[in-house]
């Protein structure tokens, strides 16, 4: 049972956070201290520094030998069940924008809380249930961190592709009419599918490659296995060099929150109606595409209670920094930070509750 004490923990968590946001908050909306091109500098800081150095804290310090496979392999399987739902939903609504699959996407699987996850997973469950928590965050952020941002430079550079569709075309015809001299009317069917998507991937890879998160999680990866097989220390004037970069990272993503907030005619800049949805999205249908794969590859008893209760924890920040980066619906998902942890101690409760039975 979650004593006072341990409630406390999450508040205390919880509370620093806010004074961030709201301190970037006045500075903006009341004191005018930065102007629309300072807080894009802030929050690509926090996108291009801290994010790719927290992520490498986080996977260099997990001990890659002893990760619970079954656990990862459920969360994997939800992440998959949730792009699959998306799709099809975006579909059936005719709304086939690739913006909005990535924002459903971040708000219902992607990614956790950690500094909030921690002390509400072990006052429940113990520090287990920390360790476990930690191999999920860490397995988001090789996979779907790269995943997310592999599909928010595909949607710029498709945006990027129909704004100049004169080079394109040009390019497409000569190529056509070669390849109907060479095969006929067949290399002519095959040509669009060549032209429209080999190009885009490939910058899309140039992209990806150049991205400080994708060197991050290979170093990360690369020297988590060579410390916890050999048990080699990282020389202490690297670690602290990059720990000084790093270790404010929260809290500048919180300040660029409040920044962005400001800069909008109210709080919930998304409207009441949407940020309804995004809770529900987040607290209901995350939790729910969590159970079913779980139950799948057996997961039972504890295991199943943390799987489920990870999955209900609010929203991390750094979609939020990654959506105002890249412009696709930063207020949707920045709504869903600052509300989903304020709620996020009664859901947990909830949860714990329901899954006691």
């Amino acid at each position: 049972m979650i004593s006072l004490t341990d409630a406390y923990h999450v508040v205390a968590a919880t509370v620093p956070l806010y004074v961030t946001m709201i301190l970037a908050y006045i500075s903006m909306k009341w004191w005018k201290l930065f102007t629309n091109d300072q807080c894009s500098g802030i929050n690509k800081f926090v996108a291009k520094f801290s994010i790719p150095l927290l992520s490498f804290q986080v996977i260099s310090t997990n001990n890659p030998y002893k990760m619970n496979m079954r656990l990862l392999c459920a969360d994997f399987l939800q992440k998959l069940f949730a792009i699959c739902a998306l799709a099809v939903i975006m579909k059936i609504r005719s709304r086939g924008n690739l913006s909005w699959i990535i924002t459903g996407l971040s708000l219902s699987t992607l990614p956790n809380s950690l500094i909030l996850g921690i002390p509400i997973l072990r006052a429940m469950y113990g520090d287990e249930a920390v360790l476990l928590l930690t191999q999920i965050v860490v397995l988001q952020s090789i996979i779907w961190y790269n995943l997310l941002l592999f599909l928010f430079e595909l949607n710029v550079i498709k945006q990027d592709y129909l704004t100049a569709p004169t080079e394109v075309t040009g390019e497409m015809e000569a190529q056509q009419e070669e390849q109907q001299k060479e095969g006929g009317r067949e290399a002519n069917i095959r040509t669009p599918r060549k032209i429209k998507f080999m190009p885009l991937l490939l910058t899309v890879g140039k992209k990806l490659i150049l991205n400080p998160n994708t060197h991050a999680t290979v170093l990360g990866l690369i020297w988590a296995t060579i410390h916890f097989r050999w048990g080699v220390q990282m020389p202490k004037i690297i670690a602290q060099s990059m720990s000084i970069l790093s270790d404010g990272g929260l809290g500048m993503a919180m300040f660029s929150i409040g920044l962005f907030m400001a800069s909008r005619t109210r709080i919930i800049a998304c409207g009441t109606r949407m940020a309804v949805l995004a809770m529900a999205t987040k607290f209901i249908a995350g939790p729910a595409l969590m159970a079913v794969p779980s139950i799948a590859v057996g997961l039972r008893g504890k295991l199943f209670r943390v799987a489920v209760m990870q999955a209900a924890l609010p929203q991390g920040i750094v979609p939020f920094v990654f959506a105002n980066e890249y412009n696709i619906h930063p207020d949707i998902v920045g709504t869903g930070v600052i509300i989903g942890m304020l709620i996020s101690l009664p859901i947990a409760l909830a949860y714990y509750f329901l899954l006691a039975f």
